[in-house]
C-alpha cells in the first residue's frame, strides 16, 4: 500500500500539472516543447488483457487551438527499491505513447539520493536496441527555495525543496518561504503541504517554524493560524494529553516516511499505540538516524 509520503508527492504533481515539465526543463535540463496547457490525464494503463497498470501521474502537454498532444510525461514517485519497476516502467511509457500518439518521457521522483541512483539505471527492455533510461529527479536536482515570492508562485516546488533539503542548513529558510506561500492555498492543500514540510525539516528548523507560527511573527499566514487553531480544537475535543500523544506518534511515522523508509504494519501499530511521551520523543530523534524502520523499536528494547 502506498505510504502517506508517496501519495502526498503524487498530489504535488496532480495539483500543479506543469510541475513535471518544469522539473524536466529547469532541474534536469531536458528540452520541453512550448505548450499552451498541461493536463493531468488518466493514469490507468490497463491493457486488453486485464492487469494492474496504473502510473502515479500522467501529464500531457498540449499545443495550439486543437489542443494537440506535444508530449506526455509519466511521473513516478519512488521511495524505495522495487524490483518490479524495471518491468512495468517501459510498459507505462509505451502504453501512454500509444494512447496519446506523442513522444513520452518517464520522470522518476526520488527524494533519497541512493534510491535516485538505483532508479537511474538503464533498463534493457529485452529487444535489441530497446533500452529505457529513466529521467530521475533526485535531491540534488531539486532547487533550494528560500525566496518568498518564488514560493508563492510555485508552492509545490517549495514543498519538494523541503523534502529534499529540509534536513540541511537551508531547512529553516525553506520553511519560512513556505509559510509565505501557504496563505494562498486552499485549506486541504495547506494541511497536506504543511504537514509534509514540517515533517521534512530538521528538528531545530521545525521548532523555530512552529514557534514562529504561534508567536505572531510577520510571516504568520492563514496556514499558521489554522495550524495552531486546529491543534487547540483537537486538544479541547480529545484532551490535551491524547492530542499530544497522537501528534508525536504521527511525527515519528511522517519522519520515517519522509526519509523514504518503508514502515511495516507492526512498527506503525506499536508507535500509534504508545502512551509514553518520553518514548515517543526518543523515537522522533531516532527516526532521523535509523536505516530500517524496525530499528526504531529494537534500539528501545521494545
Amino acid at each position: 500500500m502506498p505510504s502517506v509520503t508517496h501519495e502526498a508527492l503524487v498530489e504535488l504533481f496532480k495539483n500543479r500539472p506543469t510541475l513535471a515539465a518544469e522539473m524536466l526543463h529547469d532541474a534536469l535540463g531536458q528540452p520541453v516543447p512550448t505548450f499552451t496547457e498541461a493536463r493531468v490525464e488518466s493514469s490507468d494503463l490497463a491493457e486488453i488483457v486485464p492487469s494492474d497498470r496504473r502510473a502515479d501521474v500522467v501529464v500531457v502537454l498540449l499545443v495550439g487551438e486543437q489542443q494537440r498532444p506535444a508530449m506526455a510525461i509519466v511521473a513516478e514517485v519512488q521511495l524505495g527499491v522495487d524490483p518490479d519497476k524495471p518491468y512495468v516502467w517501459p510498459v507505462y511509457v509505451t502504453q501512454t505513447r500509444a494512447r496519446h500518439r506523442c513522444p513520452t518521457w518517464l520522470l522518476v521522483v526520488a527524494i533519497d539520493a541512493e534510491i535516485a541512483r538505483w532508479c537511474s539505471r538503464p533498463i534493457d527492455a529485452g529487444h535489441p536496441g530497446l533500452t529505457l533510461t529513466p529521467l530521475v529527479l533526485g535531491p540534488a536536482g531539486v532547487p533550494v527555495v528560500t525566496d518568498a515570492e518564488q514560493a508563492k508562485a510555485a508552492p509545490e516546488v517549495v514543498v519538494l525543496s523541503a523534502m529534499a533539503h529540509g534536513q540541511g542548513e537551508a531547512g529553516e529558510a525553506i520553511g519560512v518561504a513556505f509559510l509565505a506561500a501557504a496563505a494562498g492555498l486552499d485549506e486541504e492543500r495547506r494541511a497536506v503541504y504543511g504537514d509534509l514540510v514540517l515533517s521534512s525539516l530538521n528538528a531545530a528548523a521545525r521548532r523555530t517554524l512552529e514557534a514562529m507560527m504561534k508567536s505572531g511573527y510577520e510571516f504568520q499566514s492563514e496556514f499558521a493560524r489554522s495550524y495552531v487553531a486546529k491543534g487547540v480544537e483537537k486538544g479541547r475535543e480529545q484532551g490535551r494529553q491524547q492530542g499530544i500523544l497522537e501528534a508525536k506518534a504521527q511525527a515519528v511515522l511522517a519522519f520515517l516516511e519522509a526519509r523514504g523508509l518503508e514502515v511495516p504494519a507492526e512498527v506503525r501499530e506499536r508507535v500509534l499505540a504508545s502512551t509514553d511521551l518520553a518514548e515517543l520523543d526518543r523515537w522522533i530523534r531516532r527516526a532521523a538516524a535509523v536505516t530500517d524502520a524496525r530499528e526504531l523499536l529494537a534500539t528501545t528494547g521494545s
